[in-house]
């Protein structure tokens, strides 16, 4: 077989600068152009909202030892900002938080589920990345209660999602989860 040629970490630090320098020039040009044709609709904000996106998940993805979890953390947060910040470009309808985060806390639920369920003896390294998202899984409830949301029944539906997804992966591994805090505490 043939494998492929592996890169050497000066060369692979090389290529993550001339993607970074790229993706500045880039983003300076997109500026350029929206300022030049249409200055009346920043679209040009909304391309670089997406590249700094792709630049969060591109740096979070290089480290090693990543935890699948924190990787779906980071992707939870980094997304829900991204759509809150392309509906306030776009005049802010609401729709990313009465659509878009629900959805995504639920993706992310669904995922952190599969996770447990694939590899509940590993539960312990994802029960704090679980909580977290469990924590940031109440926002549709704040939004609820401060009439941010017309439409209520999407962000009930992940917020209720949430709760069960950690009740039942606390059920799922309450053994090893036990064994793992007598350990930890000495108890």
């Amino acid at each position: 077989m043939i494998y492929p040629k592996k890169i050497n970490a000066n060369k692979s630090e090389k290529l993550i600068k001339i993607f970074l320098i790229s993706s500045i020039i880039l983003a300076l040009v997109l500026v350029l152009i929206n300022k030049l044709t249409t200055p009346n609709t920043s679209w040009a904000a909304l391309a670089n909202g997406g590249i700094v996106y792709i630049w969060i998940t591109a740096i979070y993805s290089i480290r090693k030892n990543t935890n699948i979890a924190g990787h779906v953390l980071i992707q939870t947060l980094a997304i829900s900002l991204l759509t809150i910040f392309i509906d306030y470009k776009l005049g802010f309808k609401g729709w990313s938080i009465e659509i878009a985060i629900p959805i995504i806390i639920m993706i992310a639920n669904i995922t952190m589920l599969v996770l447990t369920i694939v590899s509940y003896k590993k539960y312990i390294k994802y029960a704090i990345y679980q909580l977290i998202i469990v924590l940031f899984s109440m926002l549709p409830i704040i939004f609820i209660e401060e009439n941010m949301v017309n439409n209520i029944v999407l962000s009930i539906i992940a917020s209720s999602i949430s709760i069960l997804n950690f009740i039942l992966c606390l059920i799922l591994c309450a053994k090893d989860l036990k064994e793992a805090v007598i350990r930890k505490f000495h108890m």
